[in-house]
């Protein structure tokens, strides 16, 4: 499935609702993706019905990842623990984690989509550390898959 930045932005309001402590099975939260289209000068920045149900299933698929996407984050913020992170960069982390370990987006793409949403909507120097995070995570992520690879050539005697 590709996914729209308008689906992320859905997929972002939904984890900061969870991370506030909604429960997937709260009536509320996807009337609140309605909600927010209505309350928009621009209905177009939150997206159609399909960007909010797919947000909203993108969120539902990170969320019960949430605790494996923590621990992998932890790890590379020992000086940054999840739980002082802004919610915002900290819900950008785990989509963007999501989508690079899933393989439902290509990497890069799916970093840039996060720092996009981080200058969209965190702190100034929330890009960066995104960027920097992810970007570990792209690079452990792909060192592991080419050491699980059959060196070249391996079973070739000469």
């Amino acid at each position: 499935m590709k996914i729209s930045r308008n689906t992320r932005r859905n997929a972002l309001t939904v984890l900061y609702q969870l991370d506030c402590g909604a429960t997937l099975q709260d009536e509320d939260l996807r009337a609140s993706l309605d909600q927010s289209n209505e309350d928009t000068e621009d209905p177009a920045g939150i997206g159609n019905d399909t960007d909010r149900e797919d947000g909203f299933e993108l969120a539902r698929s990170i969320w019960e990842r949430q605790g494996e996407a923590d621990e992998c984050i932890a790890a590379l913020t020992p000086d940054w623990p999840t739980h002082r992170q802004p919610i915002i960069d900290r819900n950008l982390l785990r989509m963007g984690w999501f989508e690079i370990t899933s393989g439902c987006t290509p990497p890069k793409l799916a970093i840039n989509e996060a720092v996009e949403l981080a200058r969209e909507y965190s702190t100034n120097q929330s890009s960066l550390f995104v960027n920097g995070v992810l970007d570990r995570i792209y690079h452990g992520a792909r060192d592991e898959t080419e050491a699980d690879a059959p060196a070249p050539n391996a079973d070739v005697e000469h």
